[in-house]
């Protein structure tokens, strides 16, 4: 299932330090799913803090547009790259450095399962939010994962990232910069082949690092909007925060 997701063309604008330049993902993590050749993908994403900060304010919204296109037209080994615009007003004191350098890049290859063998696990290898902005947007986070569908129970994936250690920081400026990559995710065909559930979580005391949960509709052969809720591993972290209610449109062109 691919997301990178929300709501219209209007909402242009989204933070960097919390949402992600998107490659095709399940919630929160990037999944082993990656866009078939040529096929033109859009996702609008869209994050809303649940709470108010300690200091009684609301943060502003989180907001991510992006493409991303497939890029190999081999069955077995499949390729997609694209970007992301992320921009956001969040009230810090470097936010116009997020701001004016709010361009994200995305890439990701990988084999479908039973691609090497009968059998053999998805596996994709892949990079996002390389950011333009030295040691302020380039997260550089690189990863690899390996994903299995189990009749019933739906598909399990895990992996592992790394990312710049100088941007994923904790709320002490330690790096932050690695961890786990794990989810689960099935179509609930008992009530409708349109719906789908994931549970995901990425390791880590840096902002990137959360526990998320949700579902999709396909309202559409080519369009599904996931509505899910981001449980951050360190509320501690400012550009963190409070947990986020997350709205996700994917389109396919």
């Amino acid at each position: 299932m691919k997301k990178l997701s929300i709501l219209s063309l209007a909402f242009m604008f989204l933070t960097p330090l919390t949402a992600k330049a998107t490659p095709s993902t399940q919630i929160w993590i990037p999944s082993t799913d990656i866009q078939q050749y040529k096929t033109f993908h859009l996702n609008v994403d869209n994050y809303v803090a649940s709470g108010k900060e300690p200091s009684g304010a609301w943060k502003a919204p989180i907001y991510d547009i992006g493409p991303t296109m497939g890029v190999l037209a081999y069955k077995k080994v499949q390729a997609e790259a694209g970007f992301d615009i992320i921009k956001a007003g969040m009230g810090l004191a470097n936010s116009a450095a997020y701001d004016n350098n709010p361009l994200y890049l995305h890439a990701k290859a990988g084999t479908p399962e039973g691609a090497m063998f009968s059998g053999s696990p998805a596996l994709a290898l892949g990079g996002y939010n390389f950011g333009l902005k030295e040691n302020i947007t380039n997260q550089n986070i690189v990863y690899g994962l390996a994903a299995k569908n189990i009749g019933k129970l739906g598909r399990l994936s895990a992996g592992y990232y790394v990312g710049n250690e100088k941007v994923l920081v904790d709320e002490n400026g330690k790096k932050a910069n690695t961890g786990v990559l794990l989810s689960w995710d099935r179509s609930i065909t008992e009530i409708s082949d349109k719906l789908w559930a994931a549970v995901d979580y990425q390791g880590g005391d840096s902002a990137m690092g959360a526990l998320s949960f949700g579902a999709s509709w396909n309202f559409a052969a080519n369009t599904s909007v996931i509505f899910g809720y981001d449980i951050y591993n360190n509320n501690n972290v400012k550009v963190a925060g409070k947990n986020t209610y997350t709205v996700q449109l994917d389109i396919n062109f």
